[in-house]
């Protein structure tokens, strides 16, 4: 799995034109979902991004959870992680998983950070969405669980 997390002071999402969730200060989390994935690797980057302490202490450096300022985290889907560019000018998405693969990791995912004890909001899988977003710091990570092999 594949996710690239930012660190936001709000986020929202415009689903198939209508006004979706929003949140205020914490994480949005496009993530993309490979053939190879399991639900280990779902597993294992929920607890991972749950956990990251990327949000400033007393001494405004980065050792605080999502937990300790009372954040959120906005998850959307997004296939378009694992595009190949090595060939050509167009895109290939071969190794993005297919929704009935990516559907029920993507929920996995979702439920498994909630069950870590942080409130989640979501976009649409499939959807066409438009996010908004004040990104904090900036600070923005890629996180693959093909780097923890």
């Amino acid at each position: 799995m594949r996710a690239v997390v930012q660190r936001v002071r709000s986020c929202s999402v415009t689903i198939d034109g209508e006004q979706g969730p929003s949140i205020g200060q914490g994480l949005l989390v496009l993530l993309g979902v490979h053939t190879s994935d399991t639900g280990h690797e779902c597993d294992a980057l929920a607890a991972k991004i749950a956990g990251l302490r990327i949000f400033p202490d007393a001494d405004d450096k980065m050792n605080c959870g999502i937990a300790d300022v009372n954040g959120s985290i906005m998850v959307v889907s997004n296939f378009t992680l694992y595009t190949d560019c090595k060939k050509g000018r167009r895109p290939s998405f071969f190794g993005s998983a297919r929704p009935e693969q990516a559907i029920p990791l993507y929920e996995r995912f979702i439920e498994r950070v909630r069950a870590e004890g942080v409130p989640v909001e979501t976009g649409r899988f499939g959807a066409d969405m438009q996010v908004s977003l004040v990104n904090d710091g900036p600070i923005t990570l890629v996180i693959d669980t093909d780097d923890w092999k």
